[in-house]
């Protein structure tokens, strides 16, 4: 029996997000289900699935788009524990976010980072293997 869009979607979301991007739905249920429900049949039902990138690659990118658009930071939460999630090393979201400073600024990567410190702070990981170049000689 194939799945219906919205049961593809959570399947993706809960390989994701886990029980985060579950709670960013249920918490739109009482005042915008549709959106919930446009999130999850959407962006995890169709988006996601699409051959060609794996989900290490979607994560980073949406993390950068988020950094991008700036003022995102509750939702560049749930997608940093998503990249964790699905296997995206600590190390590589912040170099990540440290490419982006040429093209967005250091505000907005500055804001990335910190929240990408809650995150990691939550996930118990309290050190970066991360080296600033000029101390890798």
């Amino acid at each position: 029996m194939k799945q219906t869009r919205f049961e593809q979607g959570m399947e993706q979301l809960g390989k994701i997000d886990g029980v985060g991007g579950e709670a960013v739905i249920r918490s739109l249920e009482d005042i915008a289900p549709d959106v919930g429900r446009y999130i999850v049949e959407f962006a995890f039902g169709e988006i996601y699935p699409r051959a060609g990138l794996s989900l290490q690659e979607r994560e980073l990118i949406t993390i950068t788009s988020l950094l991008t658009a700036g003022g995102c930071e509750p939702q560049l939460e749930v997608h940093i524990n998503g990249a964790l999630n699905v296997g995206v090393s600590a190390e590589k979201i912040i170099e990540t976010f440290t490419q982006c400073i040429p093209y967005v600024g250091f505000p907005r990567v500055l804001n990335a980072i910190f929240t990408a410190k809650k995150v990691f702070a939550q996930q118990k990981i309290l050190k970066l293997d991360v080296l600033a170049p000029d101390s890798k000689k």
